[in-house]
C-alpha cells in the first residue's frame, strides 16, 4: 500500500488547466483516468488527509504509485482524450458497463454494390445503417419479412448470391417476390440501392410518406380496375401497418431522442436506454455496472453518454438525449455529442409532459434491470454455495453458516431508537423470521449499548425455549407440546404491518438441509427464537462486534460465530482481531454478506420511519376529548403553531370559530399537561429544537 505523498507532485508543478490524468500502479499499469477543467484543482483533491477520502478514492490513491496528466484546449477535447484512454487501459478503478455487443441489430450494408439486409452482431463497420439495437433476433427477422413485400431488398449471403447469378436462377424469396432478384438483373445496382434506401428511411421513421404514396397507387389501380394490383397495394399498406404497431407511438412530435435512465445502490448501477426514432421506440439497451469509483449520478450519465456514443456518428447520435441528471460539464459534453454527430444535440433532463413520462418509464426498466440482475445473482444455488463457503473459510468456520441472523440499528438523532433482525437461509431470506425490536433499556443515541441490548434480548429468549424443551440432538425435534411465554417488552413480530411490506418469504434453501429440525408450537409454526444461527452479523465495525461478542459471553453461548461488516470499506470484523478481513469485491461470499446488512438495514429503518411518522402525527391535542380534525386544524391555523396556542388564554381560544369555552378550558388543561419541563436540545447542533405546526417535537 502506497503513501500518496510519496508521488505527489511538487507545488506549483501541476498545471492550472484541462486536462486529463492517469494513475499508475506500482507495475506501471493504469488504475484509474480522469478529466478535469482544472488539473491542479482536481488532483490537490487526491492528495488530501486519508481519512477525508471516500473508501473507493483511497483505496485507489493508496494503490497508485504515480500520477501523470495531459494538458488539452478545451474541455471537449478533455471529454475526448477521457474516453481514448479508458477504451486503450481499461483502468480498474474506472466505471465500465459491460459491452453491448451481444445485442442484436437490424443492418443494412450499403457499403456493397447490391446492399443486403440483416442481423448483426458485434462491433459496428464503417459504411454499414444500424438500426436498433432489438432484444431478440427473431424480432428484427419478423419486421424484415413484413417490410420486404414493400421494399424487396436482398437478404441472402454471399455464397447464395453468387450461386444465384452462377446458375442464372434465384432463390425462393425472389419467385415469391419478397426479393427484387439483383442476382439474375431484373433490377438495376441503381434500382437495389434506390430500393435499400427507402428501406432505411423507413426505418429511420418517415413511414408516413410511403404508406400515403401506396394508397395513392392503390386508388388510382382501383379506378383503372386494375383489381389484382390495387389488392397487392392493399396488403403492402397492411403489412408496412404491422410493421409500425411493433413500435408504439411514444411521442406524438415524431421525435428522434435517446432517453437515458440510471438505477444504483452503493455497490452497483443498472443504465438504461430507449432509442426512440420518429417518435417510437425503435430499440432498447441496458447494461449493469459495479461501481468501483466514487461516482454519483451525473458521473454515471457521462460514462454512459461515452459508452454510447464514443465511436458513434452522424445520425446515430440522436438531435436529442434525454438524461435523470446532467454531467458535470453539460455544456462540454453537448459540444462533444454535437462534434460526433455534425450538428446541435440538445442534452437536458425532461420537465414535464410525454417526454417526463416516458423518461419514468424508462426509470422503472432500469430499476427493474438492477433488481432482476440481483435476483438473478442471488437465487443461483452453485452461486450461493459458493458465498457460504466462500464465507465460512474467510472467517474460519468449521461448516458453512446455513442459518445467518443479521442485526442493525436505527434511529434519528437518538429519537426512535429501533433494531431489526433478518434471517438467511442458505442464501435466502426467510421473511417471516424477521423480528423488531424497540430499544427500551436506555434513552438517547449509543449504537453500541442498543446492539448489546438487542443481542442480549434475542438469544436470552433462546435459552429459554432451550431450557423448556430441553437439548435436542441432530435429527427430528423433540415431541409433544412446548409451552409459550410472552414476548419480551418491546419485541414486535415482523408479520403484515404498515412499517413493512416486505412480502411472503422467499423459499429456504434445499429440503435435504442437515440442520436440525426447528421446535413447533401446538399449531405447527416454528416457536419464535428457538432456532440458533451458525453466524451473528452486525452491521458497525469493532465496538458494535465486541458489544455483540460480550452478550454470548455474559449468557455462555460460545458455539455461534460473530463478524460485523463495516460499510465504509466493506470489511469484515472479527471479535478480538485488530485487523479486518478483506474478502475480494468479486467475491460472492462478500455479495451475500452485502445483501444480509443490507437487507436488514432497510428492514430497520423502514419500522424506524413508521415509528417517527406515527409520533409526528401525534400531539397533545390529540388528548382532547371530542375535539376533531377539522377544529385542531382551525386551532393551529388561527395561532401558527402549538406553541403559541399554549400562551393563549381561554378567551382568546375562545374566538377560534366552533371553539366554545368548555372546549377551550380542555384545551388549555391539555396543553399545560403535556408541556415540555425544559425545552428540547439537539445534542449534535446545540440548537434547542422548536415544536411545529403540528404540535411535535421534531
Amino acid at each position: 500500500m502506497a503513501d500518496p505523498s510519496s508521488y505527489r507532485p511538487k507545488p506549483g508543478q501541476i498545471p492550472d488547466s484541462p486536462g486529463v490524468y492517469k494513475f499508475r500502479d506500482e507495475h506501471r499499469r493504469v488504475i484509474y483516468v480522469g478529466k478535469a477543467k482544472s488539473l491542479r484543482q482536481r488532483l490537490a483533491n487526491y492528495f488530501q488527509d486519508l481519512s477525508g477520502l471516500h473508501p473507493r478514492t483511497r483505496t485507489m490513491v493508496t494503490t497508485a504509485a504515480s500520477v501523470e496528466w495531459t494538458v488539452v484546449s478545451t474541455e471537449v477535447e478533455a471529454l475526448q482524450l477521457e474516453y481514448s484512454w479508458i477504451k486503450e487501459f481499461d483502468p480498474r478503478f474506472n466505471v465500465k458497463y459491460r459491452d453491448d455487443k451481444s445485442y442484436p441489430y437490424l443492418a443494412v450494408t450499403l457499403n456493397e454494390e447490391f446492399p443486403r439486409v440483416q442481423v448483426m452482431r458485434g462491433a459496428k463497420k464503417k459504411g454499414v445503417r444500424y438500426f436498433g439495437p432489438y432484444g431478440h433476433a427473431w424480432a428484427i427477422r419478423e419486421t424484415v419479412d413484413l417490410m420486404l413485400r414493400v421494399f424487396p431488398v436482398r437478404t441472402c449471403s454471399a455464397g447464395v448470391f453468387k450461386n444465384a447469378a452462377r446458375s442464372g436462377r434465384p432463390c425462393l424469396l425472389g419467385y415469391i417476390g419478397k426479393c427484387s432478384a439483383p442476382c439474375v438483373g431484373r433490377v438495376t445496382p441503381e434500382e437495389h440501392r434506390e430500393l435499400a434506401d427507402d428501406f432505411c428511411d423507413f426505418m429511420a421513421g418517415r413511414t408516413g410518406t410511403y404508406i400515403r404514396r401506396l394508397e395513392k397507387d392503390m386508388m388510382a389501380a382501383a379506378e383503372e380496375m386494375e383489381y389484382e394490383r390495387a389488392a397487392r397495394l392493399r396488403d403492402d399498406v397492411e403489412a408496412l401497418k404491422r410493421a409500425m404497431e411493433k413500435s408504439a407511438v411514444v411521442l406524438a412530435d415524431a421525435t428522434d431522442a435517446d432517453l437515458i435512465a440510471v438505477a444504483e445502490d452503493e455497490l452497483e448501477a443498472a443504465v438504461q436506454i430507449f432509442h426512440v426514432r420518429g417518435g417510437r421506440v425503435r430499440g432498447q439497451r441496458g447494461w449493469v455496472t459495479d461501481k468501483v469509483e466514487n461516482v454519483d449520478t451525473s458521473g454515471l450519465v457521462e460514462h454512459a453518454l461515452q459508452q454510447l456514443y464514443g465511436e458513434e456518428t452522424g445520425d446515430s447520435v440522436p438531435k436529442e438525449v434525454l438524461v435523470p441528471a446532467l454531467p458535470e460539464d453539460p455544456e462540454a459534453v453537448s459540444q462533444w455529442l454535437a462534434g460526433r454527430r455534425g450538428s446541435q444535440v440538445s442534452l437536458r433532463i425532461p420537465q414535464r409532459g410525454d417526454k417526463k413520462d416516458l423518461m419514468a418509464t424508462v426509470q422503472r426498466n432500469a430499476q427493474q434491470a438492477l433488481g432482476l440482475h440481483k435476483t438473478k445473482r442471488a437465487s443461483d444455488l452453485t452461486t450461493r454455495s459458493r458465498a457460504l463457503e466462500e464465507i465460512a473459510e474467510a472467517l474460519g468456520l468449521d461448516t458453512a453458516p446455513l442459518r445467518i441472523e443479521c442485526f442493525d440499528i436505527s434511529h434519528l438523532q437518538g429519537d426512535d431508537v429501533v433494531a431489526s433482525m433478518v434471517v438467511f437461509e442458505d442464501g435466502l431470506a426467510r421473511k417471516g423470521e424477521y423480528r423488531r425490536f424497540q430499544i427500551k433499556g436506555f434513552e438517547g443515541q449509543d449504537d453500541v449499548r442498543s446492539m448489546h441490548e438487542v443481542i442480549s434480548r434475542r438469544f436470552r429468549r433462546y435459552l429459554q425455549e432451550k431450557e423448556r424443551t430441553g437439548e435436542w440432538e441432530e435429527g427430528p425435534a423433540p415431541t409433544g407440546p412446548a409451552p409459550t411465554g410472552p414476548v419480551p417488552a418491546g419485541l414486535v413480530p415482523a408479520g403484515p404491518s404498515a412499517a413493512e411490506s416486505a412480502g411472503p418469504a422467499g423459499p429456504a434453501g434445499p429440503a435435504e438441509s442437515s440442520e436440525p429440525a426447528e421446535p413447533r408450537e401446538d399449531d405447527g409454526r416454528p416457536k419464535r427464537f428457538a432456532y440458533p444461527p451458525q453466524l451473528l452479523v452486525v452491521d458497525g465495525g469493532q465496538p458494535q462486534v465486541a458489544a455483540a461478542k460480550r452478550a454470548l459471553d455474559e449468557l455462555g453461548i460460545d458455539d455461534i460465530a460473530v463478524c460485523g461488516l463495516a460499510k465504509r470499506l466493506e470489511e469484515v470484523w472479527l471479535p478480538d482481531d485488530d485487523d479486518p478481513v478483506v474478502l475480494p469485491r468479486s467475491s460472492e461470499g462478500l455479495y451475500l454478506l452485502q445483501r444480509v446488512r443490507d437487507e436488514a438495514h432497510r428492514f430497520a429503518i423502514t419500522y424506524q420511519r413508521a415509528k417517527r411518522a406515527k409520533r409526528i402525527r401525534s400531539g397533545p391535542l390529540d388528548a382532547v376529548t371530542g375535539l376533531g380534525d377539522t377544529r385542531k386544524q382551525a386551532l393551529i391555523k388561527h395561532f401558527g403553531s402549538v406553541k403559541k396556542l399554549r400562551q393563549a388564554t381561554i378567551d382568546e381560544i375562545c374566538e377560534v370559530p366552533g371553539i366554545g369555552r368548555r372546549t377551550a378550558e380542555s384545551v388549555v388543561v391539555a396543553l399545560a399537561a403535556a408541556a415540555p419541563a425544559t425545552p428540547a436540545v439537539n445534542t449534535a447542533t446545540g440548537e434547542i429544537i422548536e415544536e411545529d405546526d403540528g404540535g411535535s417535537t421534531t
